[in-house]
């Protein structure tokens, strides 16, 4: 019956339902596409996604060539897809295939210039890292509904995740610290740890050296850890993984992943309802560090940011603290809480 229905609406001249199909793409395009796909071996992924955004283009001069479009055009094509919603991250990647599009075509008929060269995307807002708050990073580490285990991959953990903490590190460079410096003909040390100093010496991005103080907390951590490490180090079987300072359970040098894995359970066995990176932890001692000293530079430094704008972000955080404390403490900011409440009866 129902196909009957179908066939009747047809018969009659009524709309089809059917979605329009997109625009077919133009000789020029075609053979961009398989240039890309059999001299530069860009991947069907890629290619498909090329498809896609050259279509976008012709969607918004539909009948044109598009061998033909000036960069007024082009720029107002462009416009249009952000005002229909496109998000700035998706805008990007499609004029990036305008402008590589446009490039080969100015090359081959020798075009003065490419139209879509200028074209810029809405700039991509810079997401705020996911920092733990105070008490969350206590639960964390204090653990109280699950106090830690006397063995040593225990107290491995435990020490990883309070340095992670005290210091603000890098995973990468957490997982390349060695016990003190050392230097032989296979292997030379590139950070390590200075307990009679209570620091660290730390070579993070572009070789960049940095000294990095040690809590309190993360001290007797790695105390406790490194009286136990000789069980793991007595399975080590090269000179990289006998100078690491945290070892994986066959005696080598603890891979990042590992890292990974052994903080999400401890988040979970903490009892906390968020997932936990090892990022999270550096982007806690910012934010931390900062909400008391209320020192850029000098988290700038302890971080190892080149530019003082990537640490910049942390007052962000900061400011989203200071709301939070502003709506629990001032007495006229939560007014429409305030005006909803009935009258007690």
């Amino acid at each position: 019956m129902s196909g009957l229905k179908k066939q009747d609406r047809s018969l009659s001249g009524e709309p089809s339902e059917q979605p329009a199909a997109p625009p077919a793409l133009s000789p020029a395009m075609q053979r961009w596409l398989h240039q890309l796909s059999h001299e530069k071996r860009y991947s069907e992924h890629t290619l498909s996604a090329y498809r896609t955004d050259l279509r976008h283009l012709l969607a918004q001069h539909p009948g044109i060539d598009p061998d033909t479009l000036n960069q007024t055009q082009l720029r107002q094509a462009a416009a249009r897809l952000h005002a229909q919603g496109m998000a700035p991250r998706s805008l990007a990647r499609i004029l990036a295939a305008w402008r590589g599009y446009y490039q080969s075509r100015t090359k081959e008929l020798g075009w003065p210039l490419n139209p879509a060269a200028s074209l810029k995307a809405p700039k991509i807002g810079r997401p705020l890292p996911k920092a733990l708050s105070v008490d969350q990073t206590q639960q964390l580490l204090d653990r109280p509904s699950a106090p830690i285990q006397d063995d040593p991959v225990s107290w491995r953990n435990q020490a990883m995740f309070e340095l992670f903490y005290s210091s603000g590190l890098r995973l990468s460079e957490l997982v390349s610290l060695d016990t003190h410096y050392h230097q032989d003909s296979q292997y030379q040390s590139k950070s390590w740890l200075l307990m009679d100093d209570r620091e660290l010496l730390v070579s993070g991005k572009g070789g960049k050296v940095r000294r990095l103080p040690i809590g309190e907390k993360a001290l007797n951590a790695l105390q406790q850890w490194l009286a136990k490490r000789t069980a793991l180090a007595s399975l080590a079987i090269s000179a990289d993984a006998s100078a690491a300072l945290f070892l994986g359970a066959r005696g080598a040098r603890i891979h990042p992943r590992v890292v990974q894995q052994e903080l999400e359970n401890y988040a979970r066995a903490s009892g906390l309802p968020v997932h936990v990176h090892p990022h999270s932890l550096r982007h806690s001692f910012a934010s931390h560090l900062l909400q008391s000293a209320q020192d850029l530079r000098a988290v700038q430094e302890l971080l190892g940011h080149t530019n003082i704008s990537t640490t910049q972000i942390y007052t962000r955080l900061d400011f989203q603290h200071l709301a939070q404390a502003y709506d629990q403490a001032h007495p006229r900011a939560q007014r429409k809480n305030r005006a909803s409440d009935k009258p007690d009866e």
